[in-house]
């Protein structure tokens, strides 16, 4: 039910913002670790996590400290100076994942299109690919933002109608394919194959048991680099620090975004070699408030936050929890239920198309007024992905809302 309050900030933004999004009739204004509230004070479990940004749970009281302590001294310098928060973010970041140098950004968008224009770079530099031949391969069914250069590697007709011509030298395969990846391979030209470990916005797709190994092999084999867009799957959210650390997969190119910042502002990174990121000269990239001192603070304590509360384990071990409770509805509802899978907090259930119109959209506004915050991905999927920091207990209590308002809408 829309209250007097909610109903004036659904009119204003429909008054005065682009239709772009269509979100769910809530009005939050207030978040706490897994939980967020509305402008009617009414209490949600908060099952998106920002399309995961909030990893580490909403306003997490270490990173909020950080960002106040370091916007009270100094937000922002641009890179035409040096400031003391940078370097050290920078030393910790490749101390944790293990490469040599990395490239601050904003958006997951930037740094995956950072990424792209590193292997070119690198294409032209080090693997001497012949002037402007260089191609980049993509999955089908990735996402890595909306910019002109990520639509022009997607394969979603709604993100790429009307908005052609689109960026060459990009090549799409399928996902999950070795065999259409090492045929790709066989042209000299191409400098990077960039895929998601897991496809999040495509649905959580999980590719096979053994296909990042595989992928990894044929791109050293061909001097290729591998590019693992981890801006989703990242940071704890698949049940280890990174979801490539699943099968010890280590790319040429790690692209880390959204929780980055614990869900507090805009921070995202390209981590690579020196042979790759020294390839870049000042004027030929850059960013005003990439790498600014508030985001550099932040970054930090939003990873060792991270590391410290064990939020990959915990998310590793709810995840599993979870995912035995949710597939009971398979076996209750074969006909309706399709499949239920994930990594750690990375879920999904998907159903069946239905006569009457998308199941997913309309079980996630049953959802909402069970109090849990979920989003559907296309007509018949929904994701679940809830802060790493949610309990046992709190997952046993949400999962029971799930089950019910599901069950009650199938029936």
């Amino acid at each position: 039910m829309h209250t007097q309050t909610s109903q004036f900030y659904f009119d204003t933004e429909k008054e005065y913002g682009a239709f772009n999004y269509e979100p769910l009739p809530v009005v939050l204004e207030k978040g706490k670790g897994i939980f967020l509230w509305d402008t009617d004070g009414k209490r949600y479990f908060d099952f998106l996590s920002a399309y995961s940004a909030v990893n580490q749970g909403h306003c997490h009281p270490k990173i909020i400290e950080t960002l106040k302590a370091q916007s009270e001294k100094l937000t922002l310098t641009s890179r035409a100076f040096y400031n003391d928060q940078l370097g050290p973010m920078e030393k910790f970041l490749c101390d944790t994942f293990g490469f040599d140098r990395m490239v601050p950004m904003n958006t997951g968008v930037e740094a995956a299109e950072t990424s792209v224009k590193l292997a070119r770079r690198w294409a032209y530099q080090i693997k001497k690919v012949p002037a402007d031949k260089a191609k980049i391969v993509f999955a089908s069914g990735n996402f890595w933002g909306r910019s002109i250069g990520a639509i022009s590697a997607s394969t979603d007709p709604t993100s790429r109608g009307d908005f052609g011509p689109f960026v060459p030298g990009f090549s799409i395969i399928p996902f999950n394919d070795t065999e259409a990846l090492k045929k790709e391979l066989e042209d000299p030209n191409v400098a990077a194959f960039m895929v998601e470990p897991i496809q999040g916005e495509a649905g959580v797709i999980v590719p096979r048991e053994g296909y990042l190994k595989e992928v990894r092999k044929l791109c050293s084999e061909h001097n290729v680099l591998l590019i693992l867009d981890e801006v989703q799957t990242g940071l704890g959210r698949t049940g280890k620090l990174l979801a490539a650390d699943h099968e010890n997969v280590k790319p040429d190119l790690l692209v880390l975004g959204k929780a980055l910042s614990g869900g507090t502002l805009p921070v995202s990174a390209v981590l690579s070699s020196d042979e790759i990121i020294l390839t870049l000269k000042p004027g030929t990239h850059g960013s005003t408030f990439g790498g600014n001192p508030l985001a550099a603070a932040v970054a930090k304590t939003a990873i060792q936050v991270l590391l410290e509360e064990n939020l990959s384990e915990n998310s590793e071990a709810r995840g599993t929890e979870f995912r035995s409770s949710l597939h009971a509805l398979k076996s209750e509802y074969p006909d309706k239920v399709k499949e239920i899978r994930g990594k750690g907090l990375l879920n999904a259930v998907e159903f069946f198309p239905d006569a009457t119109g998308p199941r997913a959209k309309k079980i996630c506004y049953k959802l909402l007024d069970s109090g849990i915050l979920a989003k559907q991905t296309h007509d018949h999927t929904i994701r679940f992905a809830p802060p790493l920091c949610i309990s046992k207990t709190e997952l046993e209590e949400a999962t029971s809302l799930i089950l019910q308002t599901i069950r009650k809408t199938l029936d």
